[in-house]
């Protein structure tokens, strides 16, 4: 198949030309989560033709996703398949002659260093504060530039982190809201063109990143509600001149220690909890699919394990991760945990 065919609308933009398209082929990006903003980031960056692509995500695929997120199909939800997996099959399928890595684990201090090795660029799919402050350390340390998405409702923020030349993350919001305080999509629920919208503007700013046009880089704190009509630029440029930012200031990156990391997380709206081995030990799905096939339904393949039962369904990634949907008490899901998986 022809390069110069494949990518000839977009080397004919000014903004990329042929030197922008062989300066994108030889870049990688990081997508952290593959819901709704990261499916389509996803989809359009293969489509750019840079060199490589990590998807990242630690969750598997249910109906409720297929209003929104536009990688995934019922036949993907009736194999079982990881997020991250089923996109990679996909994408694939879109362009060849790309690497596209999927990496079906949890962010978190141990991983998030090698994981971010080689990236030009980090995209922000995620649905949770914590692993966007860790996303944000780790970035401000390294150096490298990432791009903060989220939305809810029919409401979506984006703003550029560009490690010593704009706000951080921590420079606008200092502390995590507090649990409980904030809309998720189980509450406020969410229209797709929001998180459509938001990802691809994510995508056209990594895109002037990644060819280094910097000049053309929006400045600011984006933000849209498509149902209002209503969008607005947040001028928080001159926050990191006043501020005395933990991250970039002080240069203290709290959320890279493991000792801040939580070994429980509360699911964004899902009536469900996530719990990381302590070890981060490799199961043999196999193995623990025989045994726990005596305590109630179960079903798995190369990627995960699920055991229903009772009112509770547990799903077992091979590194030893369960998400336990079913109950928001951390305590009830350590529990379910030990007495069938072992801490």
């Amino acid at each position: 198949m022809s390069m110069s065919e494949r990518y000839a609308r977009q080397v004919l933009f000014y903004g990329i030309g042929n030197t922008g398209q062989k300066i994108l082929m030889e870049k990688t990006a990081v997508l952290v989560g593959c819901g709704a903003l990261g499916c389509t980031s996803a989809n359009l960056l293969v489509r750019s033709g840079i060199k490589c692509l990590k998807i990242v995500d630690r969750d598997y695929i249910e109906e409720s996703n297929l209003q929104r997120q536009s990688l995934f199909d019922e036949e993907d939800i009736n194999k079982n398949l990881p997020k991250a997996v089923a996109a990679q099959k996909k994408l694939q399928k879109v362009n060849s002659q790309i690497q596209i890595e999927a990496i079906v684990v949890d962010l978190n201090p141990s991983n998030i260093e090698n994981i971010l090795e080689n990236a030009n660029i980090v995209i922000d799919g995620t649905d949770n504060f914590e692993t966007r402050f860790l996303i944000n350390d780790s970035c401000v340390k390294e150096g490298i530039p990432w791009i903060y998405g989220a939305c809810i409702g029919s409401m979506g923020l984006t703003m550029n982190i560009i490690p010593s030349k704009t706000p951080c993350l921590r420079c606008v919001l200092d502390t995590i809201p507090p649990f409980g305080t904030t809309e998720t999509c189980d509450t406020a629920g969410i229209i797709a063109p929001i998180a459509s919208m938001i990802a691809s503007i994510q995508t056209a700013e990594a895109l002037k990143i990644l060819t280094d046009n910097y000049d053309d880089l929006r400045k600011g704190l984006l933000k849209v509600d498509l149902w209002r009509n209503d969008i607005k630029t947040l001028h928080v440029e001159g926050v990191k001149e006043k501020s005395d930012c933990v991250t970039c200031k002080q240069h203290y990156y709290e959320f890279l220690s493991k000792d801040k990391y939580s070994m429980t997380t509360s699911l964004c709206g899902r009536n469900a909890i996530q719990i990381l081995h302590p070890n981060g030990s490799k199961l043999d799905l196999i193995t623990l699919a025989t045994r726990l096939g005596k305590v109630g339904e179960v079903s798995f393949n190369n990627f995960l394990l699920r055991l229903k039962i009772d009112k509770y369904e547990l799903t077992v990634f091979s590194d030893g991760r369960s998400i336990i949907t079913g109950t928001n008490d951390p305590s009830v899901a350590k529990g379910l945990y030990a007495k069938y998986i072992g801490m």
